[in-house]
């Protein structure tokens, strides 16, 4: 009996990493193998076959990890997140672009060894929109994947040229070479995120973590300065959702997958209903509005809602939970117990 195959979790100590773990542990078809910065957590460690602590720019270590693991799916969530970005744009692009390069050349070549398509994941972002103005994303409404792509942090710009890059590895990387027609490419998926709600891990510096800083701050009785403008809206997804669109897109059928990256929505609530929400559930919360001019401006150039036809339609995406199951089934109730004996 053959041993199963390796799927690579890269940035697997994220807020997505842990759960995704967690979903291919119990899905166990893949034995996992990790790789982030610092190490994994003991939990987590007993579900994985190796974990790692390195660098995804030192294409040494890539190169070894393909070599010793017969990797058939990457999970490539290992990114700096655009609060930092900002701060920091040459190193952004070296974690987020040469770092997603490094590894798809390392799948390539996987790909190219095994004779088969390494399937490769990677979560985009609604960041790699940019809406000039609040009367334009009023106008566009529920965005498109091929509209609004004007990004204007570095972390969507970065994002938006590593679906190119995916995009070029799977539909033309060697296509003028003389064994083209012997060559096999790998197979790029990726999924466009909202902003992501987690009731299990911290919000890390995305500009999207107003509404999950809202939860978290109320949950243990401290106030929070909101840095977004009350009718400031984009959509938001459940974390569970997350993990079920990334493995949807993970086994649908390469034939009928039409685009390279795809839109996946669930619920859009501007900041205001957002702190309703959060104050329905816990009643003393003190939030307030403090705009910064720098976060909010990020945050206007962002969809309001996202068109996720596409994806409906290609791999049967819909997501599990409404913005009420959401609050009331998932976040309240876990980040609630998190904080009762803080």
């Amino acid at each position: 009996m053959s041993k199963r195959p390796v799927a690579l979790v890269t940035g697997a100590n994220g807020e997505i990493g842990r759960s995704l773990i967690e979903r291919l542990h119990q899905d166990g078809r893949y034995r996992i193998v990790t790789l982030d910065l610092s190490p994994l957590p003991e939990k987590y460690r007993p579900m994985c076959l190796e974990t790692y602590a390195g660098n995804i720019l030192d294409r040494y270590l890539l190169d070894q990890l393909a070599a010793h693991h017969e990797i058939e799916a990457v999970f490539h969530l290992a990114a700096l997140l655009s609060t930092r970005g900002e701060r920091d744009p040459e190193l952004a692009h070296q974690i987020n672009v040469e770092g997603t390069l490094h590894l798809l050349r390392m799948a390539q070549s996987v790909t190219l060894r095994l004779g088969r398509p390494v399937k490769f994941v990677f979560p985009s972002s609604i960041a790699v929109y940019g809406i000039p103005s609040l009367a334009e994303k009023a106008r566009l409404g529920r965005v498109r994947e091929d509209q609004g792509l004007e990004p204007i942090t570095m972390y969507g710009v970065n994002k938006l040229y590593a679906e190119h890059l995916g995009r070029y590895f799977m539909r033309h990387y060697r296509a003028l070479a003389a064994d083209a027609s012997r060559s096999v490419r790998l197979d790029f998926r990726s999924v466009r995120f909202p902003g992501l709600i987690s009731a299990e891990t911290v919000p890390s510096g995305g500009t999207s973590d107003y509404g999950p800083e809202m939860l978290h701050a109320a949950a243990q009785g401290k106030p929070y300065s909101c840095f977004v403008a009350p009718e400031a809206r984009i959509p938001f997804m459940a974390m569970p959702d997350a993990i079920k669109a990334l493995m949807g897109l993970l086994d649908a059928p390469q034939e009928k997958l039409q685009l390279p990256a795809y839109n996946v929505a669930a619920f859009s609530p501007s900041a205001a209903e957002f702190m309703a929400r959060v104050k329905k559930a816990f009643p003393g919360a003190q939030i307030t509005f403090a705009p910064d001019v720098a976060r909010a401006r990020i945050v206007d150039s962002w969809p309001a809602d996202v068109d996720d036809s596409c994806a409906r339609r290609d791999w049967g995406w819909a997501p599990d939970y409404s913005i009420d199951r959401a609050f009331d089934e998932y976040l309240v109730p876990a980040i609630r117990e998190r904080y009762r004996n803080g």
